[in-house]
């Protein structure tokens, strides 16, 4: 475990569980003043009511269905078997609301929020609409589910997306940040949730950087696995290493204090000339997970 671990930037699995939740990361905890995650597992036929606050929140399956109620409206998500299996559906629930997920088969759901100012619609959006990118090329190869980023799903301060990186590749790389307010960058504190692909003997395991710039001092090079989380309040962050073996899954959340919701980053100029490198590479065939064809 490394020292983040114990001073808070690192969330091993079950570190930050409270009230029946597997995980909440709240401003107030992460030491910030926007961003906030919840993963909530529930049991066949279980239900869990509370309040959003002063936080518009997404319910997003990361394995299994639920129905979720808001007000008098009720909406079915139809879920997925596991975040390997493709996008999902979710839902948008606005701030000071009283929402109840129900799940009859029993399910893990992730829980974004980001404190806002003005209530939204409640709203279903498809998995057909979360638009899916591939990024990078050989070892640098992912998947990004833009499911709730600015320009794919409207929200005030929210900034959510799936990253899945085959085993062997690297992610978040080049190495990047999103601290300081200029015309390429944004002021976004970051929540990342990491799940990995089990192997034959047992869970899998990955590898998260952190590292400090010149305003910004922080160190961190942890590894992670199924429901760890690490928390990036500033500094340069990259890669995230998917071991030889385990592919790995990571939801990113964030949220600012930027009147424009917007998600500008800027690369460590040490490592930007990497992104040259990958032109006439090919993207690794084992992209896009979840293909046409296969089972939610």
């Amino acid at each position: 475990m490394s020292t983040q671990a114990r001073t808070g930037l690192v969330l091993p699995a079950g570190s930050a569980a409270l009230d029946g939740l597997d995980l909440v990361i709240t401003p107030g905890s992460a030491g910030w003043a926007f961003s906030g995650l919840a993963v909530l597992t529930l049991a066949p036929g279980e239900r869990r009511t509370w309040s959003t606050g002063d936080a518009e929140t997404l319910v997003l399956p990361l394995a299994g269905s639920c129905t979720v109620t808001c007000g008098e409206e009720t909406v079915t998500i139809a879920g997925r078997r596991d975040v390997f299996s493709g996008p999902t559906d979710f839902v948008y629930v606005p701030r000071d609301a009283e929402v109840t997920v129900v799940s009859e088969a029993g399910g893990r759901f992730a829980l974004p929020s980001a404190r806002c100012e003005h209530r939204l619609e409640f709203r279903h959006q498809p998995a057909a609409r979360v638009p899916v990118e591939l990024r990078g090329a050989g070892r640098s190869s992912r998947q990004v589910n833009n499911f709730c980023t600015p320009g794919a799903f409207e929200a005030e301060a929210l900034i959510a997306c799936e990253v899945l990186t085959p085993g062997g590749n690297w992610s978040s790389y080049p190495p990047h940040k999103h601290d300081e307010k200029t015309e390429t960058e944004s002021v976004l504190e970051e929540i990342y949730y990491f799940e990995v692909a089990p192997g034959p003997a047992g869970p899998g395991i990955a590898y998260q950087r952190v590292y400090g710039s010149a305003a910004h001092d922080v160190d961190v090079l942890s590894e992670v696995g199924t429901g760890d989380a690490v928390l990036i309040p500033h500094g340069w962050h990259g890669p995230s290493m998917a071991a030889p073996g385990y592919d790995l899954y990571y939801l990113n959340v964030m949220a600012g204090p930027g009147e424009e919701r917007a998600w500008r980053v800027c690369d460590d100029p040490a490592h930007g000339w990497v992104r040259d490198t990958w032109v006439g590479q090919e993207i690794d065939p084992r992209l896009p997970f979840g293909r046409v064809g296969e089972d939610a």
